[in-house]
């Protein structure tokens, strides 16, 4: 438990900012499955446009400090390869 003022704001603000965390990467990661499904169903001119929200989605979530850089490159890397490789 909290002993003070501000560490009881702290958890609070903490929290807050978990929630809001937890929904963005639950959109992100919405975004990636439609991504995936459409490339099962061979639609690549959906697949496409899921591809490109999906990048843009963890490019936001880096500047929100969300995904480590690192992290986004390879997911961005990994859902290019597989439209790649869907595309010949």
């Amino acid at each position: 438990m909290a002993q003070t003022a501000s560490q009881q704001k702290r958890i609070e603000t903490n929290e807050k900012a978990r929630l809001r965390n937890k929904a963005f990467r639950s959109k992100t990661r919405t975004q990636i499955k439609k991504f995936k499904l459409s490339l099962e169903a061979n639609d690549l001119e959906l697949a496409e446009k899921h591809l490109k929200e999906a990048v843009s989605l963890i490019d936001k979530a880096v500047v929100k400090n969300i995904y480590h850089p690192n992290t986004a490159a390879r997911q961005k890397r990994h859902l290019q390869s597989l439209y790649n490789k869907a595309k010949n």
